[in-house]
């Protein structure tokens, strides 16, 4: 039993103008392909679950009324995507006083050790989240996105030794959020 659908095949330039051709198929799939990549970075840089829905939402709504804004000669349409959302989290960022990273309150953990994870964890989701946006964003794409410097310079329009630079210094602020977090427990 087959379950590939026909238009998992088709390249992302096909899939947009057939979506804009009426084709909601085509708009499902470029949807699915994509939208988990733009969710993940909406929440790695805002912290909030809610502003990464909101800002996928609208970055699929800004692709469906107007596709002609992508120029495939000029990225992918990821890339595009992408440059969507962070302009999108900048302006909902802009617009709502900082966050503290939501944790996963459902179940107390039960042991020490995952204690100390969580805490570890939220510790360095709170650095991420402080550091301003040029800097969260290299370390967002390059390091919890895993995406090679190379592509994380197309998506954000600058040079290599840029996306190099800055995520160079994002982890050096990193490290030394991180060891002050240490030295003074709260």
């Amino acid at each position: 039993m087959n379950l590939k659908r026909p238009h998992d095949e088709l390249g992302d330039a096909d899939l947009l103008r057939l979506s804009g051709e009426g084709d909601e198929q085509a708009f499902m799939t470029l949807y699915r392909r994509h939208q988990a990549r733009i969710f993940s970075f909406a929440f790695h840089m805002s912290g909030r679950r809610e502003t990464a829905e909101e800002v996928t939402q609208e970055v699929f709504l800004a692709l469906l009324s107007a596709p002609s804004l992508y120029l495939e000669d000029r990225g992918t349409l990821q890339g595009y995507l992408i440059g969507v959302a962070r302009n999108k989290v900048r302006r909902a960022l802009a617009q709502a006083r900082p966050v503290e990273s939501p944790l996963d309150r459902s179940a107390g953990p039960s042991l020490l050790e995952e204690l100390s994870r969580t805490r570890e964890l939220s510790a360095l989701r709170s650095a991420i989240l402080s550091l301003p946006p040029n800097y969260r964003e290299v370390v967002v794409l390059c390091d919890l996105e895993e995406m090679d410097y190379g592509e994380a310079a197309r998506h954000l329009g600058c040079a290599l030794g840029t996306v190099r630079s800055r995520l160079h210094r994002a982890r050096a602020i990193l490290s030394a959020k991180l060891r002050r977090k240490e030295t003074c427990p709260a």
